[in-house]
């Protein structure tokens, strides 16, 4: 029995270069100016996603102090809050465990502005450096040993201290994309 991978998947969305992400959360909102020049198939990819409403009533499910607050595990939809807190399985899986169904391939080596500063978005994946899908990040300081290993495509520009007051349970209630002035 071999190894499933899932499909690599090419996003069809067309960025323009200006998207930010308003992320509406049960602690309030946050807003990601996206690298759509540095990293153009994880925008693409987290525009379709978000345009599609997977984000919506999704938890945040890991919380790292001082490293990372990570959500979009599609497993912590059907949870409560306190369950995903609690670390337990839902009914789809463990938390942090699901994705998409397809993965996208990584860019943090063709990616300029690959930095993972305070606030940085990233996306997480697994072992396999083209695994990210739906995962991501936002960092909680700086976590430049990253760089090599994890594709930046976003950055907070406003709320980072809502990003730094989330925990694991905190609801995402919504993400949409606007397009900066």
């Amino acid at each position: 029995m071999g190894f499933f991978l899932e499909p690599v998947y090419t996003p069809e969305y067309e960025v323009v270069g200006d998207e930010v992400a308003v992320f509406e959360t049960s602690k309030g909102t946050i807003k990601a100016r996206l690298d759509g020049a540095g990293a153009p198939i994880h925008v693409a990819n987290f525009c379709e996603l978000a345009g599609s409403g997977f984000y919506d009533g999704l938890k945040f499910h890991r919380y790292v102090p001082d490293f990372v607050i990570q959500g979009g595990c599609p497993n912590t939809r059907d949870m409560t809050p306190e369950q995903v807190a609690a670390g337990v399985a839902g009914p789809d899986g463990m938390p942090g465990t699901g994705g998409p169904g397809y993965r996208i391939k990584h860019e943090y080596d063709t990616n300029p502005r690959n930095s993972h500063v305070d606030g940085a978005l990233a996306m997480a994946r697994s072992q396999n450096p083209d695994s990210a899908g739906s995962q991501f990040y936002f960092c909680l300081g700086a976590q430049h040993f990253l760089d090599p290993n994890y594709t930046v495509f976003g950055n907070t520009i406003e709320g980072l201290d809502v990003v730094k007051s989330l925990r694991a349970g905190d609801v995402i209630e919504s993400i949409r994309i606007e397009h900066a002035e």
